[in-house]
């Protein structure tokens, strides 16, 4: 009978603070080899193996050596209605929404089709790394209801929201002030605090929002301050400039959700590139978070998210995938292109300052380091196990790598859903790949007496 204990075995890598240098090694802890012993869907115990394993009792132990575990991705922008278009060709923002996402997103309605995709989008999710999501679903109470309902069975530490929008957009693809409100209200009632599910009230962006709607939004803030809130913000300039002919008596783009008290340090604001220095000051002053959406903003053509401009203002910027504009699941991909985007602009993107980034940085910008980000005892155990060697390339690469930021520049820059050996969600296995390398299976469960007899003999 299998164990409520786990033990998972392998090269351990955890962040205890941003790294500021390429040699800040005191921001993470690095084990060769380390364990983690995991009860209640929680990490009990953290370090070397066999320092660990005299406590794991009854623990199955998993051995993922030699692949590297460390805390599972999180994504903090992401639209769940976009599975089925991504990779859709040739528009920048605006046309692209109308072309494709706003006719998209009206077959969300059904909750059927919700349903169904909402399963592949989690499949999709795990198996490419992500453990905890911030996603807009579509302006219909169903899609938020499948998303919440699908997170729930898979146990994952979610985040998400319909969207609110009454103007600008198709038939079927609109709400209205009052029922904006009524169904967000529902929803954060009956979803918010539930098991691991947060609610993010979610105005798409100022273009598709009446004043009365912001309106309504700002009252959903006030009355529940513990919700996160999210939107978008400067992401490409026809969209400024289209924002700023809808709401004339604005100072600039931030100044429409500033003037309906919905900025602060719960508010993720995806792409900010095209920034005002009013707009940089009032982040700065009241904490709301930008989100890099890199690949998204190449795939677009939106231009150059400015991270180091930002974070010297002390200002704290989340990254993300941002599908379906953006093009991969994967976040290793997205600090693949993020890499791209700050080079061109004589910023650098070192591969421990990248991992803290997709993990500890991101529960940061979320306000979650206490609950996920990072392998430290006491956090849940959403785990990600890490193959450098997965591909023909990315082992012959490795053949020459002789340092831990060696392999986990490989991750970043050649990595993908196929170095995901394995995903644990709250101490749960979810992908259950398990590849032969070197003659034997990476990942191995023993009993926890038998291993300790190897250990102690």
């Amino acid at each position: 009978m299998q164990s409520d204990r786990l033990l998972l075995r392998g090269r351990l890598l955890t962040f205890k603070a941003e790294p500021q240098t390429a040699d800040d090694t005191a921001a993470f802890d690095y084990i060769e080899d380390g364990a983690l012993l995991i009860e209640n869907g929680l990490i009990l115990r953290r370090g070397t193996y066999t320092d660990v394993v005299t406590d794991a009792g009854s623990a199955d132990i998993i051995d993922h050596r030699p692949h590297l575990l460390t805390a599972g991705f999180i994504d903090t922008h992401v639209h769940f209605p976009q599975v089925q278009i991504v990779a859709s060709w040739g528009a920048q923002l605006l046309d692209w929404l109308n072309t494709y996402t706003f006719p998209e997103e009206t077959r969300f309605a059904e909750e059927d089709h919700a349903a169904a995709m909402a399963c592949r989008f989690f499949d999709l999710l795990t198996n490419h790394g992500t453990t905890t999501a911030v996603a807009y679903c579509s302006v219909h109470k169903e899609s938020a209801e499948a998303y919440f309902e699908e997170a729930e069975q898979r146990n994952m530490r979610m985040i998400g929201g319909k969207v609110l929008m009454d103007r600008n957009a198709p038939d079927g693809l609109r709400d209205t002030p009052q029922s904006g409100y009524d169904d967000t209200r529902a929803l954060i009632e009956k979803w918010h605090g539930r098991g691991r599910a947060h609610y993010a009230i979610t105005p798409r962006f100022a273009i598709t929002s009446t004043p009365a709607q912001m309106e309504m939004a700002g009252a959903l803030v006030t009355e529940h301050p513990d919700c996160f809130v999210q939107t978008h913000l400067s992401e490409n300039r026809n969209e400024i400039a289209y924002t700023l002919e809808l709401y004339p008596e604005a100072r600039d783009y931030l100044d429409v959700y500033q003037g309906y008290g919905l900025l602060s340090d719960k508010m993720l604001l995806g792409h900010s590139i095209h920034l005002e220095q009013r707009e940089i000051d009032a982040l700065a002053e009241t904490g709301a978070r930008p989100v890099f959406c890199p690949t998204s903003n190449l795939f677009l053509g939106s231009g150059l998210f400015d991270d180091a401009g930002l974070k010297s203002r002390g200002i704290v910027n989340a990254i993300a995938t941002d599908i379906g504009a953006g093009t991969s699941y994967s976040m290793l991909q997205t600090l693949n292109e993020g890499y791209k985007i700050l080079q061109l602009q004589d910023q650098k993107l070192h591969p421990f300052r990248a991992f803290h980034w997709i993990t500890r940085g991101n529960a940061v910008a979320l306000g979650l380091q206490d609950r996920i980000g990072t392998l430290d005892e006491g956090t849940e155990a959403d785990i990600v196990v890490l193959n450098a060697r997965a591909t023909e390339a990315m082992a012959l690469r490795m053949e020459r790598a002789e340092t831990l930021a060696e392999e986990l520049f490989v991750l970043q820059m050649l990595g993908d859903d196929r170095s995901i050996d394995e995903v644990y969600v709250a101490g749960k296995a979810q992908k259950g790949k398990a590849p032969v390398m070197a003659g034997r299976p990476a990942s191995r469960r023993v009993s926890a007496g038998r291993e300790r007899e190897l250990v102690l003999s």
